[in-house]
């Protein structure tokens, strides 16, 4: 990833070039590859670094003590993980940060920007702003997910998922971030009953799907 392709990603928004070189030189930069399934952070352990995703794609996730695994968010190239859990230093993490294919990691140091002297230059304001923007759609996409799995059965989750999609995009006709077991992981219901409840809305012409591409019907459109 070229330092404009970094300057573009969120942390570094409204900053110059000059102040992405030096932001990147404060927070000790590090890059790192991963295999597919390989854990990048692991629950338990305190980080003080946030990644960015520069190539592939890494899955928030919890896996209970008898093996229950729970998708939070699917991070892309040019997102971030880990900031809350990197600006508090103390707090053990949740969750695992796991690659979904081969992955490129680039991490922060988020300590460099504690200092009186940080905090004084211009790059390390805009950097703090960014964060906390960034910490603020994580949250709201975390009750996102919480309205969808508070619906009762597989297909008010679908519904509600695929509505809020559809809200997002302005359009019926739209591609989601997940394939089918992390759809169902992310909606906390069986892959297998998922499919089979996919394949009923199909037959009844509430939607259309291919992969990872949705298209939701009106009413008038499946009566």
């Amino acid at each position: 990833m070229k330092i404009e392709q970094i300057q573009e990603t969120r942390i570094f928004k409204d900053m110059t070039k000059d102040e992405v070189i030096v932001a990147l030189r404060s927070l000790n930069t590090s890059i790192k590859t991963y295999g597919k399934g390989e854990i990048i952070l692991q629950a338990g352990s305190i980080t003080r670094q946030i990644g960015l995703v520069m190539d592939g794609s890494a899955s928030i996730e919890s896996t209970d003590a008898w093996g229950n695994r729970t998708v939070f968010s699917h991070v892309q190239p040019g997102q971030f993980f880990a900031e809350t859990y990197a600006l508090s230093e103390s707090a053990p993490l949740l969750v695992d940060v796991t690659a979904n294919a081969k992955c490129q990691i680039m991490f922060l140091q988020l300590t460099g920007i504690r200092s009186l002297r940080t905090m004084g230059e211009r790059w390390g304001y805009k950097l703090l702003l960014n964060l906390l923007e960034i910490a603020s759609e994580k949250n709201i996409s975390l009750t996102e997910r919480n309205i969808h799995t508070a619906k009762k059965t597989i297909r008010g989750r679908v519904m509600s998922y695929l509505n809020a999609e559809s809200v997002k995009t302005l359009s019926r006709s739209f591609d989601i971030p997940f394939d089918r077991q992390q759809l169902a992981d992310y909606l906390n219901v069986d892959r297998s009953a998922l499919s089979k409840e996919l394949g009923r809305m199909r037959r009844e012409g509430i939607l259309s799907s291919r992969k990872n591409h949705f298209v939701l019907h009106t009413e008038e459109e499946y009566e």
